[in-house]
């Protein structure tokens, strides 16, 4: 077989649109270029961040992020709550105290440093140090419902 052999394959070939070769072209005339303005001038290109058109949509979207649906928990550590001197702890008394920024935040409980009061902490969630700190004081440790938001 030699190359001048070769079938031709129509969809390697696509023949290209000859613009302003007249009006029975379809293209002729301003050649797919409107009416005046830069765009219809030779030797103008836009930069591809003022085309109209925001720069981030000329791309795909591409991977997933997790932002939009991760839930951030306020930590606090046990090393912090040794000095208050409270029967229970809840978020309120946390933001009372300025443990965390706002009552409505997701509060985690961490174990870190020493611990030994019997205090009853509520929070959202605990790491398994912390629990085991706090149930060996004497304490409890109520981790809160988690709300279940179905759409």
């Amino acid at each position: 077989m030699r190359l001048s052999e070769l079938p031709k394959l129509s969809a390697y070939s696509k023949s290209t649109k000859r613009r302003g070769k007249g009006v029975g072209s379809g293209q002729g005339k301003t050649a797919g270029r409107g009416h005046k303005g830069g765009k219809a001038r030779s030797g103008y290109s836009p930069a591809p961040c003022c085309c109209g058109v925001p720069f981030y949509r000329h791309f795909p979207m591409r991977g997933f992020s997790n932002f939009k649906f991760r839930a951030e928990y306020s930590i606090v550590n046990l090393a912090d709550l040794e000095n208050e001197d409270a029967d229970s702890i809840n978020k309120s008394f946390l933001f009372a105290k300025g443990y965390i920024r706002s009552a409505d935040v997701l509060v985690k409980i961490l174990g870190g440093g020493k611990f030994d009061k019997p205090i009853t902490i509520v929070a959202d969630k605990f790491s398994a140090n912390a629990r085991v700190s706090i149930e060996k004081s004497g304490g409890q440790a109520i981790e809160l419902a988690k709300k279940v938001d179905l759409k």
